[in-house]
């Protein structure tokens, strides 16, 4: 793997040297965010909402244990670029078919390795996530094409990610056509409809090992969904602003009373917009998968992953006809809420662990049992 030299240029015109890797592209640019996990990598770099950003690692050694085709987490990466502090020259693990820097180079992502990430995670810690860009250029170049990034905010980069068109998924989570779906097995199934803000790949295979999915794209209006007569509606995780985002805010308050609603990050954020609730934006965000939860019902702490910027405030709950069921334990923010007056509820962190501790992943039996239906995937008795 031959280097080349480059550097990071923050907006604030903090400069980290290192060595360019991935695609070659003259300047990479996106917000700046760091990610706390030790491992999953390669589900860190194709999660979608990831658009619009540049994801550092704090975790020094990245690419040992190398990339395969399984653990994709969508079609392909749509973060803007990676930096690390060590790239592993070689990788070794049995389930590996190719390297972290091959993946990077096939799907046109570029990065930075060598760099000070310790510094690079206090001044975003300190100054908050900003636009950064790298590559072979001079400073004052990179600089200005950093300055010139719009972050994420007010920015629709759901539009950038969804599926252009409806699908059903098999046990995991990869696309099928209707007529493969429609055997007598998954017909047997509740059929749930899943919204596409940015879906991952493991969040369906939860999905699909409890009900028959299908994925629509974000813009699908309430009146469509509720004409295909699911047993229940998931909205899933995403990228940027949910304030950019008001045809799926329309939807879900189209969608609430008339059929059961569970939410994942993105979607825990669109279903408290469409109750009445702001969203805000963090400082630098939730990226990890070490990230404390309280249960406010049980008490217990759960350690979860989680990736987003945007967040719904603990104390804007109130008036708005939802209740607090989980909670930050690092600054207090929103983790989980529960609709009173309809069957739905949400979850800012993300229970299907992938990558990250497996904590949470009661919540999808919560939404089978709302649904009628038990752990297993089987209808339960007396359920409608």
């Amino acid at each position: 793997m031959s280097l080349r030299e480059g550097a990071l240029v923050l907006a604030g015109g903090e400069v980290f040297e290192g060595e360019l890797i991935g695609a070659e592209v003259p300047v990479g640019s996106g917000e700046v965010v760091f990610n706390t996990a030790l491992s999953g990598y390669q589900e860190i770099v194709t999660d979608p909402s990831y658009a619009g950003q540049i994801i550092t690692f704090t975790y020094p050694h990245i690419g040992n244990y190398g990339v395969n085709a399984t653990d994709f987490e969508a079609r392909r990466p749509f973060c803007r670029g990676v930096v690390v502090r060590d790239l592993a020259r070689r990788h070794s693990n049995w389930r590996a078919d190719g390297s972290l820097d091959g993946l990077l180079r096939t799907w046109g992502v570029p990065g930075i390795a060598g760099v000070d990430t310790r510094r690079l995670t206090r001044v975003l810690r300190d100054h908050g996530a900003m636009p950064g860009a790298f590559g072979a250029g001079s400073e004052s170049d990179l600089l200005a094409a950093a300055q010139a990034e719009p972050g994420t905010d007010g920015l629709d980069l759901v539009a950038q990610v969804t599926t252009p068109e409806a699908y059903f998924v098999d046990a995991d989570g990869h696309p099928i056509d209707a007529d493969a779906d429609a055997d007598a097995t998954a017909t047997a199934r509740p059929y749930v409809v899943a919204y596409d803000f940015g879906i991952k790949r493991t969040i369906l295979r939860h999905l699909a090992g409890r009900f028959r999915v299908e994925v629509v794209p974000a813009a699908t209006s309430a009146a469509d969904v509720l004409a295909r007569q699911p047993a229940g509606v998931f909205l899933s995780n995403g990228p940027g602003d949910p304030a950019s985002v008001p045809y799926a805010v329309e939807a879900i308050g189209g969608l609430l009373g008339n059929v059961p609603v569970f939410g994942i990050c993105l979607g825990h954020q669109l279903l408290a917009r469409a109750i009445g609730i702001e969203t805000v934006k963090l400082p630098f965000g939730h990226h990890g998968a070490n990230h404390p939860v309280r249960n406010v019902a049980t008490g217990q702490v759960e350690i979860t992953s989680q990736n987003h910027n945007f967040a719904v405030p603990a104390d804007a709950l109130s008036g708005h006809g939802a209740e607090l069921t989980h909670v930050n334990l690092n600054d207090g923010v929103c983790e989980g809420l529960r609709v009173l007056d309809a069957p739905a509820f949400s979850v800012q962190h993300h229970p299907e662990a992938g990558p990250g501790p497996h904590d949470s992943r009661y919540l999808f039996d919560g939404f089978a049992e709302l649904l009628g239906v038990a752990a297993t995937g089987t209808t339960t008795a007396g359920a409608a």
